[in-house]
């Protein structure tokens, strides 16, 4: 594979400094709460059933916490893409997730402050001299109360270098017959029956030992619909739910093919058709073949923040609604490709007591698909009730 040289000086201007941002223009509805845990394939009553969510210690439906980057005008990879980088593509790298308590609630009005954070060039297999960006995302609400920050990674490389790594012998969705596909749900509702259990109960601190092993979630064949359905639960994919900051992705490096009018300000008033990113633009790989294969990618692929919304909602519904989870790392390895499913577990691997006085349950976790085919791993931390003395 040849080695693209690439200059990435541009980017140190932006480092640290506060960025113009997209916001939103209306509250957050409840069925903007549904149509999300909808997406992300996340069946918890709390975040969709009126009478269930009712009963519970919040007295009616609340966001996932994974809801936090809905709110952003670029997926959270925003502040982990500043600078030019000519003749470059980008796919989504990882998250780290900081969680400070105040849950997402109907009518919430939810702000975003994007700050860059650094950046790191290194040589890689998939496409040669690669840029690792990060960026923080910082959520609050209408009260000035801190919900969370998200630090992302973002991965820039050529665009001739990651087409030519393309494995072109992964062009076609792998077949599921209808057996299998039986087998698939019931061990999909394994996890799904989990919540059901342990619905509005506590899970207890004290009886989680070292080297449990978390109840595995799986859920798929991911598909072009599904990864149309993910993309739609994202604000910023709404024609007019977000007032959008102006950009200009061919002036980053992006390629012409790829770059588009993906949330123009501007074109939004002409010819939104041309403002979705999702058929013309940067994100049109996840769901055309054609364009995946440009930038590296045998066939359709999720979305990098779907990924980490998955992290997060798999600790978030084992733990309960009086648990939370406080921190997370995503590192993604691979992607969710059509006609994959997606496999998660987990492992307790440390109790603590933190400096607030929390009761913490440390995971290591890990996403693979059928093949068994790394696509994340990670640790997090997540509180917990402890029982009265």
């Amino acid at each position: 594979m040849a080695t693209q040289k690439l200059d990435f000086s541009d980017i140190d201007q932006y480092l640290g400094k506060a960025m113009d941002v997209s916001t939103l223009r209306e509250p957050i509805a409840t069925n903007d709460i549904r149509r999300w845990a909808h997406a992300m394939h996340y069946p918890n009553l709390l975040h969709y059933d009126p009478d269930y969510a009712q009963a519970s210690r919040w007295n009616g439906i609340i966001a996932p916490q994974s809801f936090a980057i809905a709110c952003d005008g670029g997926h959270g990879a925003v502040p982990a893409c500043v600078g030019k980088i000519p003749d470059s593509h980008l796919l989504f790298g990882g998250d780290e997730w900081w969680f400070n308590g105040p849950q997402i609630k109907p009518g919430d009005h939810i702000s975003v402050q994007s700050v860059p954070f650094d950046y790191a060039v290194k040589e890689t297999g998939f496409a040669g001299e690669t840029c690792f960006q990060r960026g923080d995302n910082h959520y609050s609400n209408q009260n000035g109360e801190a919900i969370a920050t998200q630090r992302s990674t973002t991965i820039r490389y050529g665009a001739e270098a990651g087409g030519q790594s393309t494995n072109v012998e992964q062009a076609d969705d792998p077949e599921w017959s209808d057996e299998e596909l039986q087998t698939l749900e019931e061990r999909k509702f394994g996890w799904i029956k989990m919540l059901h259990d342990l619905g509005h109960g506590e899970r207890w601190w004290d009886d989680i030992a070292v080297g449990d092993q978390l109840p595995e979630r799986v859920f798929g064949p991911h598909s072009i619909a599904s990864f149309t359905t993910e993309w739609r639960a994202f604000y910023m994919n709404t024609w007019g739910a977000m007032q959008f900051r102006e950009q200009d992705l061919e002036a980053m490096g992006f390629t012409r093919e790829m770059a588009g009018y993906e949330n123009d300000p501007g074109m939004m008033l002409i010819n939104p058709e041309l403002t979705d990113g999702a058929y013309i633009g940067p994100s049109r790989g996840h769901l055309f073949p054609k364009w995946a294969r440009r930038i590296g990618m045998p066939r359709g692929y999720g979305y990098g923040a779907s990924m980490g919304s998955w992290i997060i909602d798999y600790l978030a519904g084992w733990a309960g609604e009086f648990g939370m989870v406080v921190h997370t790392i995503g590192n993604y390895r691979g992607p969710a490709l059509t006609g994959d499913i997606t496999i998660q577990t987990a492992e307790v691997t440390d109790k603590s007591v933190d400096e607030h006085g929390r009761h913490l349950i440390h995971i290591k976790h890990r996403m693979e698909n059928q093949a068994g085919t790394v696509m994340a791993t990670g640790t997090a931390e997540i509180a917990l009730p402890k029982k009265p003395d």
